[in-house]
């Protein structure tokens, strides 16, 4: 498993899961994205995996450079994985809200959040409407179904 993240060239031509959802704005807040590519890991994922962030973090230096990469990295992406922890004030996620629905027409997302999630329910409904299916409640298991719809595509 290879981990791409934001501050470098998106790499392109392999299978690959984008991590979207809310990026913490403060180091005290911590990433769900680790959780999710230590679960990647273990789980033997072999492909790219998109993170929108730094490897340490770090507050993004260009808006328009990190939503540039994060557009042809969602482009170049297999599989785009929705984990919504929505916390406010901490994880409000409302650049989330657009790029899901924006990417959802792709039929390449997968979608999740924890029954805590605040403010979600749109997205459900929508999820539920356009792919037939219910949110998933646990991210070790939205991984595992974005791995194996990922193997599918071959």
């Amino acid at each position: 498993m290879r981990i791409n993240y934001s501050y470098e060239d998106v790499i392109k031509g392999e299978k690959s899961i984008f991590l979207a959802g809310p990026t913490p704005r403060d180091k005290k807040v911590f990433s769900w994205r680790v959780e999710a590519c230590n679960i990647l890991k273990n789980i033997g994922f072999e492909g790219i995996v998109y993170v929108p962030e730094y490897s340490s973090w770090k507050p993004k230096e260009s808006y328009v450079d990190q939503a540039m990469w994060e557009r042809i990295a969602l482009t170049e992406a297999t599989i785009i994985v929705f984990w919504i922890p929505r916390h406010l004030p901490d994880m409000p996620a409302f650049t989330t809200n657009v790029e899901f629905g924006y990417w959802l027409h792709t039929k390449k997302v997968v979608y999740g959040r924890p029954n805590n999630a605040e403010k979600i329910k749109y997205l459900d409904w929508l999820y539920e409407l356009d792919y037939g299916n219910k949110p998933i409640d646990n991210l070790h298991k939205l991984l595992q179904l974005a791995v194996k719809k990922l193997m599918k595509k071959n």
